[in-house]
């Protein structure tokens, strides 16, 4: 029973901390992606941090450009700065869906050589904004 309440506590104090992560208009283009498929975290990390084929032999994976800390600035192949991915880092990022769908549609292509699935977007998402 003890364990229950503790449980209970935990889940009610860290909530809020994490919902106050996000600001509404990252909340809200979360969920016009998880309206078509819910995102998971878990799955989105594991994504993010895979490396895939199909694309661009020199991007393989999204950390090739964002490295393997989203909380850190990346770098593109020309060496230009990326600000760093996680919602946390930069509060701007996400917040805005043309310029999000325009960096899926880019990244995508050259990580996997085609349109990332609804799900797959999802699942970066919720990874990105729980950083």
């Amino acid at each position: 029973m003890r364990h229950i309440r503790f449980l209970a506590a935990l889940a009610a104090f860290i909530a809020p901390h994490a919902a106050a992560a996000q600001s509404p208009a990252q909340q809200a283009l979360y969920q016009s992606y998880a309206a078509q498929a819910p995102g998971d975290a878990a799955r989105g990390k594991a994504f993010f941090l895979g490396e895939h084929t199909g694309g661009k032999p020199d991007t393989p994976s999204c950390t090739s450009c964002h490295t393997t800390n989203p909380a850190a600035p990346g770098k593109t192949r020309a060496g230009k700065a990326i600000e760093p991915m996680a919602a946390s880092a930069t509060p701007k990022r996400f917040t805005d869906a043309a310029e999000v769908e325009k960096w899926f549609r880019r990244n995508c292509g050259d990580v996997l050589g085609r349109d990332c699935t609804a799900q797959e977007k999802s699942d970066v998402l919720a990874f990105l904004l729980s950083l």
